[in-house]
């Protein structure tokens, strides 16, 4: 019996009206970690801050920051392809075999 790798899939749009470049993309991913960081920080409690937001909210705002994160390197993607030439879907097959080198997944 095969058993079949669990994906989770997400579609993010190209954004209109920006002219990212390599640099740009780079630099906004970072940004947008730290932000994704502090919410984490909020949730744990460990920033300093007082945590005046219930567990729900401070979830919904890591989820929030998490998508952030993911557009901004779908952003990215999209720079590689089109200013650079990257076969995107080439890298992903071969980060999956990677993975599955690694031993991190696993097909039976």
């Amino acid at each position: 019996m095969r058993k079949k790798l669990k994906f989770k899939t997400i579609s993010l749009p190209k954004l209109n009206g920006l002219s990212p470049s390599l640099e740009s993309t780079a630099l906004k991913v970072a940004e947008e970690q730290g932000e994704l960081a502090r919410a984490i920080g909020k949730f744990r409690g460990i920033n300093g801050e007082k945590v005046s937001m219930s567990q729900k909210e401070v979830l919904d705002e890591i989820a929030k920051e998490l998508l952030d994160v993911a557009q901004t390197t779908i952003s990215m993607c999209f720079v590689l392809e089109e200013e650079y030439g990257v076969d995107i879907d080439q890298k992903i097959d071969e980060h999956i075999k990677k993975l599955m080198d690694k031993g991190y997944i696993q097909v039976i």
